[in-house]
Formats: structure tokens, C-alpha cells, sequence
């Protein structure tokens, strides 16, 4: 752990906080760069559904007590203007990683095991761990103070569009990852045509192989569902999920009010034995088919996370021109430009009043 003798400088942010919902106020704060970390200047962001949860006060009161006042934004990649690590150097273009582990080693050798170590779920649901943008300050900030394993080298031939959707591939990497062993000659359902069903589902199609014959996405909105080429779709409001082809493996990817629809349907086209991921979030208690659960002997996991380990997988990944094609079918026409702190609170108004299958994005000038 960094201790005050590990300093090497202090630096000053620009932060646009949330003080409260629908109120965003511009900040000065000073941040010590440590051995071992590096400063970034975000460049690029991704508003989430956990920052427009914040932002307009759909969130639990005692967690906005809690956490605000607080910068938001947790999807992004940035410039390092300073470093402390010696493998990173001012200039080069790195992915932003959120999740920050309790014991972020300051050595490079210790930095490198850990990469290489067996991976766990400890970095992810660590007490001691810190998340962008969920009790610490985001990315909205005009230098971010990261530990080097918390940053991801942009690799040459990913534009940096693309690489803006790492994390919120990172997140599917990982949930997929868990349940890979299941995986070969598996009948896999996803349940969800938003962002975050539309990522799951590609990726298991380009990066995991699994072929078009054997992926189903379930989604409501036909224009939607139209989007997934690479797999067979199907509308929850036609389909008969009783009498229906079963599956090995189904991720539910809704979340929100739709969230139990989703589950109990999922748990109806599971064959016996099968296992079920759920990575949509909502904020509600949901009601889930329990008896069919057990009578089933289904696996239930959820994931809601990603850890460093999973950045580099995603990011080579992204080098191939199919999956880039694929992930292009998210991005905006038009970026919202963010000089100020009314910039940013216009861009999060926006797409709070206006919610689009499309993912928003920020250009940040510092």
C-alpha cells in the first residue's frame, strides 16, 4: 500500500461533481501522485445507466447520502500526462479501469503476478476495493489519479471509439468467462436488446466463437433486436418459452422493471441442469420462480463487474474488424463536446430525458 513518503507530487483536478440529483458543480481538488500510478487526462466517456441513476436520484436515498457529492462516469479512456510507474510514459492513450483493489501493489514485478495470477473475484467485490463513480470520484474530472494496473495500453488498431466500450465489455467478458467451461456445443440465450445484451451477445459470437446457429437474443423492441445479425433473435412477446427448444445457458442482461419477466423466463427455457448469469441491475427486490429453480437443479451467478484481468482479452479482441463493425452499431452520430461543468449537466440531462439504444458520448476539453 502507498504510504505519504511514496509521493512524488501533487497535482491539482478540475472535478464536475454531483451534488445532488440533476445538480453538477465544478470543483478544484488537489490529488498526490504516488510510486506506482500515473495521472491521466480523460479524454473520452460513456454515460452508464449506474450515472444516470445517480444523476437523476433513482438510487436508494441512504446510497445517494452516502456517496455524493461525487464525480460520475466510469466508462472512458484518457492521455497520461504524468507517470510514477516506469511502464507507462506522458502521451500514450490507455482504457480507464474503474475497479480499483483494496492492495493496489505499487511494485511492477508485483503488478505483473498479479496480472498473471489465477484469476478471483477478489478485486471485484473486495470491501476495501474502490469503484470510479460509486463512492469515488469518476472520470469526469480533469486528471484521475490511478494505481498502473488500473490503466490498459490502447493497442494500435483500436480506434479510440471503440476502446471508449471496453469497460462496459469488460463486464460481459468476465460474466461469460465464468460460465466459458460450459460454453462448447452449448445453446446459449440472452435476454436483453439493449447495450448491455447487444455487447454480451457479440461477444460471445466474435470473440468466444459461438456460432449464429446456437445464440439467441430475446429482446422486446423489434428495430432493436434487428441490430443482432449475428444471432438468432426473438420477440418475448411472441415466444413460447414453455413449449419452446431449451438451452444450456441463459444471461439475462435487462435489468430494471423487466428484470423478474426476464429470469422466470429464462429459468422456463433452461433444460434441466442449465445455468443462468444475471447481469441486468435493477434497484427493486424481484420475484423469481424459485420451484422451477431447484426442480430444475439450475446454476444461478450474478456478475455485475470486471476486473484489470479482463481489459487485455477485451482489448485484443477489439482488434478484429468484424467485432468493431458489430460494436460501431452502438456509438452516436455526435459526441456531446464538455468544456464546462453546464456542458457536462446538459449531456447528462439529455440522455436522462432522452433514452436511446445508442451509447452517449463525451469529448472532454480541459
Amino acid at each position: 500500500m502507498a504510504t505519504t513518503e511514496d509521493a512524488v507530487k501533487t497535482l491539482q483536478s478540475k472535478v464536475y461533481r454531483l451534488v445532488k440529483p440533476y445538480q453538477i458543480e465544478e470543483t478544484v481538488v488537489e490529488r498526490e501522485l504516488r510510486r506506482g500510478e500515473v495521472a491521466v487526462k480523460p479524454i473520452l466517456g460513456s454515460i452508464c445507466h449506474a450515472d444516470l441513476r445517480y444523476y437523476t436520484g433513482n438510487r436508494r436515498p441512504e446510497a445517494l447520502a452516502q456517496k455524493l457529492p461525487m464525480a460520475l462516469i466510469h466508462e472512458g479512456i484518457g492521455e497520461i500526462v504524468d507517470s510514477a510507474a516506469e511502464e507507462f510514459a506522458p502521451g500514450q492513450k490507455v482504457v480507464i479501469i474503474p475497479n480499483i483493489p483494496g492492495d493496489p501493489s505499487l511494485d511492477k514485478a508485483e503488478r505483473e503476478k498479479r496480472l498473471n495470477s489465477p484469476e478471483t473475484l477478489e478485486d471485484n467485490y473486495s470491501e476495501q476495493g474502490k469503484f470510479l463513480a460509486s463512492g469515488t470520484d469518476g472520470i469526469a474530472q480533469s486528471l484521475l489519479i490511478m494505481p498502473a494496473l488500473c490503466v490498459a495500453p490502447i493497442p494500435e488498431g483500436v480506434p479510440e471509439e471503440i476502446a471508449v466500450l471496453a469497460e462496459l465489455t469488460s463486464v460481459s467478458h468476465q460474466a461469460i468467462h465464468r460460465v466459458k467451461h460450459r460454453l462448447p456445443g452449448a445453446k446459449v440465450a440472452v435476454f436483453g436488446d439493449g447495450p448491455v445484451g447487444y455487447i454480451t451477445a457479440s461477444l460471445l459470437h466474435y470473440h468466444f466463437g459461438l456460432p449464429t446457429e446456437r445464440l439467441r437474443v430475446f429482446g422486446a423492441v423489434p428495430e432493436k433486436l434487428s441490430a443482432f445479425d449475428f444471432a438468432v433473435t426473438s420477440n418475448v412477446n411472441e415466444y413460447d418459452f414453455r413449449s419452446s427448444e431449451k438451452v444450456d445457458l441463459a444471461i439475462e442482461c435487462t435489468g430494471g422493471k423487466f428484470s423478474s419477466a426476464a429470469i422466470n423466463q429464462a429459468i422456463d427455457v433452461l433444460r434441466p441442469g442449465g445455468g443462468l448469469v444475471l447481469l441486468g441491475v435493477t434497484e427493486e427486490l424481484v420475484p423469481i420462480n424459485t420451484r422451477d429453480i431447484l426442480e430444475k437443479g439450475i446454476t444461478v451467478l450474478g456478475s455485475s463487474r470486471s476486473s484489470f484481468r479482463d481489459y487485455p482479452p477485451v482489448l485484443e479482441a477489439m482488434k478484429n474488424p468484424a467485432f468493431q463493425e458489430a460494436l460501431r452499431k452502438l456509438l452516436p452520430e455526435e459526441r456531446h463536446e464538455i468544456r464546462t461543468a453546464a456542458d457536462f449537466d446538459e449531456a447528462m440531462k439529455q440522455t436522462s430525458e432522452t433514452p436511446r439504444w445508442k451509447k452517449t458520448l463525451l469529448q472532454f476539453h480541459w
